[in-house]
């Protein structure tokens, strides 16, 4: 019999993974949550070394359950998530399941914040949380601020994702019925689908930085970052509100694939300093 069916995990945290098990392992030493309520699912995306469980939890150096799944060749992200999707649903019962990335670090209260408040609100099923992007030297740095009840949520998805993908925790009856990442929308997989969790629940966002997320110029958003604007004004064009939320998202991203990215991000690192 499968344990983990019997386990009473909290929630599990799914973790995609493509050659870089030293970020794998920076990021899973950040979790902090009674290990016998909490799974790391690592889902291995055909990663040219393959990961060891056994490996990683050593070097963690904690007692954090960890499972790899492995996919036998490198099939992109949006693969990676729904595979870890489906092994959770098929192989656990934890009614929550959480989302962190290489290289991003979570604030030591982020799971226990995010666990207490969806046990307290049963109308909200996916939960975010404000953040910090960092470079590795921190050179720069700025917060990432966004609405935090539902209402305003909906409004402002029409001009960005509200949720940052690292900081979400949502509720795992939402997938049970075969939702997942959409492959339509490239390298905008997570804004698809949060948009698609919201026409079936309603989101909220702590206003906390739980999590800094990690800035990185080999990094896949900020690689296909032309790729990415145009999937986010197809989320938009199918999502959106007919009206001026819409014509005010598109005319945003129109307006964004004109600024380099280096450029943005050096504009958000002033505009925080001086807020």
């Amino acid at each position: 019999m499968n344990h983990y069916l019997q386990q009473p995990l909290h929630f599990c945290l799914l973790i995609p993974c493509y050659n870089d098990e030293a970020g794998l392992v920076q990021a899973l030493h950040t979790v902090d949550y009674p290990f016998e309520l909490c799974l790391a699912v690592v889902v291995d995306d055909g990663s040219t070394q393959p990961l060891s469980a056994g490996n990683i939890k050593e070097a963690v150096g904690t007692g954090l359950s960890i499972l790899v799944i492995r996919l036998s060749q490198n099939k992109g992200i949006t693969a990676a998530l729904n595979a870890g999707l489906d092994w959770i649903v098929a192989n656990t019962t934890a009614p929550y399941i959480a989302r962190l990335d290489c290289r991003d670090k979570c604030h030591p209260q982020r799971f226990y914040q995010q666990v207490d408040y969806l046990n307290n609100h049963k109308n909200i099923g996916l939960l975010g949380t404000w953040c910090r992007f960092a470079t590795a030297d921190e050179s720069l740095v700025y917060n990432y601020t966004t609405p935090v009840a539902h209402q305003a949520i909906k409004k402002e998805m029409h001009r960005r994702n509200v949720f940052i993908h690292p900081t979400v925790m949502f509720r795992t009856a939402l997938v049970i019925g075969g939702e997942r990442y959409p492959y339509s929308f490239p390298h905008a997989e997570d804004y698809g689908f949060f948009w698609r969790l919201l026409q079936l629940t309603e989101g909220a966002v702590l206003a906390q930085y739980l999590v800094t997320c990690a800035i990185s110029t080999g990094g896949l958003s900020y690689q296909n970052r032309q790729v990415q604007l145009q999937s986010r004004r197809k989320v938009v064009r199918a999502f959106g509100q007919k009206g001026w939320l819409t014509v005010q998202g598109l005319v945003k991203l129109n307006m964004l694939m004109l600024v380099p990215k280096a450029v943005l991000l050096r504009l958000k690192g002033l505009t925080n300093k001086h807020s």
